[in-house]
């Protein structure tokens, strides 16, 4: 299942409702694939610790839409649910957490990653895993490729910390590719930004936006 499905079919009897599991799904990108997905007709599980993303982005009184609170380190066994997909995109967020707050950063990215890798890889289900476009770090190679060299800043700024968080877990994914055989997607989404974006981790566009409205 790619993004560019999640058109909506309920009016098609012969697609079959799917079960997806969503985790960040509470944030600015995932409650939007969380709307395209409900709308194909497909039964959404979301998980979600509502540290950057909130509840009120996600629609109410959807009985195909399942909320759990938590990270996917602490709630992936009580989910019981048989899935046909998932789409992880629960991570730090935002270039002001990234620098204030490097060990969470790195625990998130990299724990709750490996945490959904090796439960996907019990039941051979298809991931999406969003990495980012930080992953290319400093290179200067135009254009840029999936499988050239990456080069990153030091260790002694917090702010490498995300490219090299997304990237470790790019290789997680691979490894889990190449020795299990788990159906596995890396997109490196771009400077995304849009409709429930907040300003509050360090995104530029919605403070702008904000202080053209005052």
């Amino acid at each position: 299942m790619t993004l560019e499905e999640t058109e909506s079919t309920e009016s098609d009897p012969k697609q079959r409702s799917r079960n997806v599991l969503v985790t960040g799904g509470a944030g600015f990108i995932g409650s939007h694939l969380v709307d395209a997905l409900l709308m194909r007709g497909d039964r959404v599980t979301v998980i979600d610790d509502l540290s950057t993303g909130q509840l009120g982005n996600l629609p109410r009184g959807n009985e195909r839409l399942e909320v759990v609170k938590g990270t996917v380190t602490s709630s992936i066994d009580s989910v019981a649910s048989r899935f046909d997909s998932v789409y992880h995109l629960a991570a730090a967020v935002g270039v002001k957490l990234v620098v204030d707050e490097p060990i969470r950063t790195i625990e998130t990215n990299v724990l709750e990653t490996s945490a959904i890798l090796r439960f996907a890889s019990q039941q051979t289900i298809p991931i999406l895993l969003a990495s980012s476009s930080e992953v290319y770090g400093k290179s200067t190679a135009i254009p840029m490729k999936e499988d050239g060299d990456l080069v990153f800043g030091s260790t002694m700024k917090s702010r490498w910390s995300y490219g090299c968080s997304k990237a470790l877990d790019e290789h997680l994914a691979m490894a889990w590719f190449r020795r299990e055989g788990l159906p596995v997607r890396l997109p490196r989404l771009f400077n995304t930004i849009g409709h429930r974006q907040r300003g509050g981790w360090g995104m530029v566009v919605p403070r702008f936006v904000e202080a053209a409205l005052k």
